[in-house]
Formats: C-alpha cells, sequence, structure tokens
C-alpha cells in the first residue's frame, strides 16, 4: 500500500523539478513511509511514496519494464498477480522482481487500457509509456483506493490525496460551493466533484488516457460498473454453496503478505465472517482489534470477544472516550476535505491500535451494501410499500407539514409528511433540502443549486442496472456514493494515516458479482436484513453474535454533545464572527444547538458535520 502522485506539462520546454516533485510525495508521506522515489522525463514527473508488504528488497517504485519504455506508479494489491504473471512468462515476459507491480506493467504492455479487466484486487496506478508519449491510468472497481487529479491547458497533476496536488507549483486552489451543499446533503462530496474547483475524483470502475502531445486528448472511460441480473432460477442452497466457495476464495488470497496480518473485529456478524474464513488458513493466531464505548448502546465489544474465543485469536481491545474528539484538527487535515461521518474516530483509533501489532488488517467493509443490511434499506421499502402512501394522504400531508415543526422530521413515518417524499433521494440525506434553505445564508445560496445533490442521486437511480428490483436501485445507489465517498474514504484515510492497508475481501469483485445475481428477496426476507449472506455463514458464528441488533461503527456523539462535550460544542460555535458563518445562518445553527440540548431531537450528526466544516475553514 502507497501513496502515488506525478505532474506532466504540457509545454516540453517546461520541466518538473525534483524539488516540487519531493515536495509533493513529502505530503503523503504516512501512506509510505518506508521508501520513496521519484522519476523525471523533462515535462514528465512521477512521484512515490511505499508501505512494504509484498517483496521487501526489489519493489522500489516507479518501477518500469525490462526496455524502460514503461513507467508505473502504483497504488494496492493486485492478488491475483501470481497467476498472470504465469501467463505473461508463457508469452514470452521476463520479470526483474517478485512484485506485482511489475505484472502490471507487463500486462499493459501486452493488452494495452485493457488490461485492468484482468486484475483483481485494490488500486489507482499511473502508466507513463514512453513508446506513444501516453499516460494511462486506472481505479479499482469499487474504489477502495483513492485517485485525484487537476488538468488546465497547461499541466495535468494527480495524486493519492488532494494535499499532494496543492503542493505542485502553478496550483491556487479555490472552493467549490456546489460541493459544500453537496457535503451538507449527503455527509460527504460525491462522485467526481471535489471541494476545490478543477480537482477531481477518477470514479469507481474508470480509467484515462491523456497524449501528452495534445492537452486536449483527456478521456476517462468506464471498464466496470456494478450490475444488478437477478436470476430466480437458482435455490437458496444453491446460492449459500457458492457465497461459501467464493468469499472463501476471496479471503485466502488477501492473506499474501512478507509482513505481520491482522483483522479489524467490530463485533458485527461481516468482520465475524471474515475472521473465521481466515482462521481455516492460518496455523498461528490471528491478530483481532477491537474499538468500544462505555456506553452499552454502541459498545459490540462483547460479540468480538465471542468470535475471537470461538476462534482463539490474540485479540485486542481499546476504549475510546469523549476527550477523543480532541483529534478533530488532525483529522480534518488528514481528510483534505469536509467529513462528516463521526465513525472516522473510532477508525482512526483502531488502525493506529492495530498498526502497533500489524502491517496489514482485513475489514468486513462492504457486507451491508451487498446485501441490504442497512435499516436505511428495510425503512425505505416499507414507506414504498405502506398503505397510507396514497395520493388522498399525499394532499393531507402537504397540511400536516405548515403545522409540524422542524425536530419532528427524521425518517420512517415522519418522511411521509415531508415536502420530499416524492423525491427518493431526500430520504438518505442528512440535511432536507427545506432544511438546507435555512441553514445557508441567502447570498451563499445564490452561488449553487440548491437540489443539485438529490438530483445527482436521481441521475444514478435512474441509471442502474437493477432490473426492476427497488431494493436493487437502492444497493446500486448506496455502492455508487455512500460505499465509495464515505465508507471507503474513511477506511482509507484513517488507515493511511496511521500506515496501515486495509484489505476487504467482501468487495472482491468477483464476491460483489456473484451477490449481483441474488435476488432481492433473498436479501431481506420478511424484514430480516442480509438473509442469505446470514443463512451462509450461520454454522461458523456464534448466536450470540448472530442475533444482535445491529449497531454499526457509529460514535455516542449525542449523549457527548450534551454532556462532556457540550461546552467545546458551544465554544466553538457562538461566536458570530466565525468565518463559517459567511457560509451558514447563525441563528439557524444556535437553534439546532438548542433544540439537541432540549432533547427535541438528535442533531448529533448535524452539528458533527457543521463542526467539522468550522475546523476545515479554519485550515484553509
Amino acid at each position: 500500500m502507497c501513496g502515488i502522485t506525478g505532474k506532466v506539462h504540457f509545454e516540453r520546454q517546461n520541466h518538473v523539478s525534483i524539488y516540487e516533485l519531493k515536495t509533493m510525495t513529502d505530503s503523503i508521506f504516512s501512506r509510505g513511509p518506508d521508501d520513496e522515489g521519484h522519476y523525471i522525463d523533462g515535462n514528465i514527473g512521477l512521484g512515490f511514496r511505499r508501505l512494504s508488504i509484498i517483496d521487501l528488497k526489489t519493489g522500489h517504485q516507479p518501477l518500469s519494464n525490462k526496455d524502460r519504455s514503461i513507467f508505473i506508479t502504483f497504488n494496492g494489491e493486485i492478488y491475483n498477480y501470481l497467476e498472470l504473471k504465469k501467463g505473461l512468462i508463457n508469452k514470452g515476459y521476463c520479470f526483474q522482481t517478485q512484485t506485482d507491480t511489475e505484472v502490471i506493467v507487463n500486462l499493459y504492455s501486452e493488452y494495452g487500457p485493457q488490461c485492468v479487466k484482468y486484475l483483481r484486487g485494490m488500486f489507482s496506478f499511473v502508466i507513463f509509456d514512453k513508446r506513444q508519449n501516453l499516460l494511462f491510468g486506472a481505479r479499482d472497481r469499487f474504489g477502495i483506493k483513492p485517485f485525484h487529479y487537476y488538468i488546465d491547458g497547461k499541466q495535468f497533476i494527480w495524486g493519492s490525496e488532494i494535499k499532494s496536488i496543492i503542493k505542485a507549483k502553478g496550483l491556487t486552489p479555490q472552493i467549490n460551493n456546489s460541493a459544500i451543499n453537496h457535503y451538507f446533503t449527503y455527509g460527504c462530496i460525491e462522485g467526481t466533484e471535489t471541494i476545490y474547483k478543477n480537482i477531481s475524483r477518477l470514479l469507481p470502475g474508470h480509467y484515462f488516457t491523456l497524449d501528452i502531445n495534445d492537452n486536449n486528448s483527456f478521456k476517462i472511460v468506464r471498464y466496470w460498473h456494478s450490475r444488478f441480473s437477478p436470476d430466480y432460477k437458482i435455490k437458496p442452497e444453491e446460492w449459500i454453496d457458492q457465497l461459501q466457495h467464493v468469499l472463501n476464495e476471496s479471503v485466502k488470497i488477501r492473506l499474501m503478505s512478507d509482513v505481520p496480518l491482522g483483522a479489524l473485529l467490530s463485533g458485527g456478524i461481516d468482520s465475524s465472517a471474515v475472521v473465521a474464513y481466515m482462521a481455516r488458513f492460518s496455523s498461528n493466531p490471528i491478530k483481532t482489534f477491537s474499538i468500544g464505548f462505555k456506553n452499552e448502546k454502541y459498545n459490540e465489544l462483547e460479540y468480538a470477544r465471542a468470535i475471537a474465543q470461538k476462534y482463539h485469536t490474540e485479540h485486542h481491545e481499546m476504549i475510546v472516550e469523549p476527550e477523543s474528539i480532541s483529534l478533530l484538527p488532525k483529522l480534518v487535515e488528514y481528510f483534505d476535505e469536509p467529513f462528516a461521518d463521526s465513525s472516522a474516530i473510532p477508525t482512526y483509533y483502531v488502525s493506529k491500535f492495530a498498526r502497533e501489532y500489524v502491517t496489514v488488517v482485513l475489514s468486513g467493509d462492504g457486507g451491508d451494501e451487498l446485501f441490504a443490511g442497512y435499516n436505511e434499506f428495510t425503512r425505505m421499502m416499507n414507506i414504498f410499500n405502506n398503505p397510507l402512501n396514497t395520493p388522498l394522504f399525499n394532499y393531507s400531508s402537504k397540511l400536516v407539514n405548515k403545522i409540524i415543526p422542524d425536530y419532528f422530521y427524521g425518517k420512517g413515518l415522519s418522511y411521509l409528511y415531508s415536502n420530499d417524499k416524492n423525491n427518493i433521494a431526500a430520504f438518505f440525506s442528512r440535511w432536507r433540502n427545506y432544511e438546507r434553505k435555512k441553514l445557508f445564508t441567502t447570498d451563499f445560496q445564490r452561488q449553487f443549486e440548491l437540489d443539485r445533490p438529490e438530483k445527482y442521486h436521481i441521475e444514478l437511480l435512474n441509471g442502474n442496472s437493477s432490473n426492476g428490483e427497488k431494493l436493487s436501485a437502492f444497493q446500486n445507489l448506496w455502492i455508487k456514493t455512500y460505499l465509495v465517498d464515505d465508507i471507503l474514504t474513511k477506511v482509507d484515510r484513517a488507515s493511511m494515516l496511521n500506515s496501515l492497508e486495509v484489505r476487504v475481501p467482501i468487495l472482491d469483485h468477483e464476491f460483489a458479482e456473484l451477490t449481483f445475481r441474488i435476488p432481492a428477496y433473498y436479501k431481506i426476507n420478511n424484514d430480516q436484513k442480509k438473509y442469505i449472506f446470514k443463512e451462509s455463514i450461520k454454522n461458523i458464528i456464534p448466536k450470540t453474535v448472530f442475533n444482535h441488533k445491529k449497531q454499526g461503527f457509529s460514535v455516542p456523539l449525542e449523549e457527548w454533545f450534551k454532556d462532556d462535550l457540550k461546552e467545546y460544542m458551544f465554544s466553538f460555535l457562538n461566536n458570530q464572527n466565525l468565518q463559517i458563518f459567511e457560509y451558514l445562518n447563525y441563528p439557524y445553527v444556535q437553534s439546532i444547538l438548542e433544540y439537541h440540548q432540549k432533547g427535541f431531537r438528535n442533531y448529533s450528526n448535524k452539528i458533527w458535520s457543521i463542526l467539522w466544516f468550522n475546523e476545515w475553514l479554519l485550515q484553509n
């Protein structure tokens, strides 16, 4: 696991300097503290930071093919690289290292951009093809590894993180107001946009090509997307057999490592299943790491212990205290963008904790997306099937809407009374459209289209491939937004801040494609979420773990903001002269703080999103 960055000047006489390139790689040091590398060829520069995992002696990058006509910087792991290497050797290719990186170089030499279709793993990389004076780059199918870029008529700059792009000369970033609107809507910035104008994200399952001689040649191509195509002929027991077989293999191939390896164990069924499968292939006790809270409502440590005891793991635990919010400035600095998921706190701590013992861990991320495990899925399906959802009710709800106070609105039944109920995308939002009208100042609202984030979600819903199943459509939306821009972003940043590699076997694309074929009624069956997955693992997971109510990896902010962190919250948001109130309405923010303290409604997630944005403004 590593960090990549680089720069191209379209004018040949304008050369990249080693000082500039090193400044860019230094900014992402924690992604790769073991080694650094730079390659400059006049107006082209490739930069690299390495976290050594495989082939510790000869894995230096940038790496080239034998005749030094193709160079690569690569971030990630390719789990089928030995199989691919064997095929390439049979075709006459020679290898100088034992790395998966060199496999990508030769695979590209053989297949060109289509090489990405052969890769099984997580990755973002850039290849410089000297033969064609071409840049080629790609990002893995789910976006486990990040890729950002900036392009104008003079230069193309890229990086694993935005901070390395900003370090390049000749770039003055400007705040993207539309992205702020998106942030407050969904808690993160989704799609290709970032917090800065002209700095973009390459979407998962996409690659780009750029002819360095032509600054208008930049092209992006989608090579994979989540395609739901349910097969109604296969029986449940057949699905169970296939799920067990493919997940077993997915976990097995992710155990390759030349450094110590363990697992993040939350106490939920996804990470528990991963640990159970890991135990089949390990002759020594697996190292497992768990985070808990004193508040039992949020604490799953007893379930993590049950798994640890069953599989005799070397188990490690840590309790997160309210004082952990002092971590906020550090997280804001490293995440680069506003990010409202407070579970970044425990994710950071469990990563830091695990890094004391291992360099690589496996996690259970992806299970809720592939098997419809989130409560939002069942709530949304219940709303669609609710007998009250009629034209007469829709008309009467408009009258009710006028007399219901703000703090009533949430999800579930209250969603039916909302002005947004015909907008599916509004159901998944943190701040509804009508709330953002009150939250943002009038001057700020004039600078963007208020409902643009919801429109983006609607476009994804309308354009996805779900074969008419509503649940599959919601899953597809979740995979393309919340999974990549919240969950995977959080895990990548928090783990890389601690130089820890996280592997996600449930998001193996072959396993995912299997789940896309499973009909919706095997995922939510009589309100039982993740039905078919649970059936496939019920014999390897203790009943106490299997049957407990889903808690998620959340933080007890509701209580913290009422008690331990009350003074902290008000001290930051009571100053009307703060820069944040150029964007947000001071009286409305104060009313939210008051409503939360009085217990009218849990506003903790909204308060957290304001605090993060405030800290981001202070740093930028």
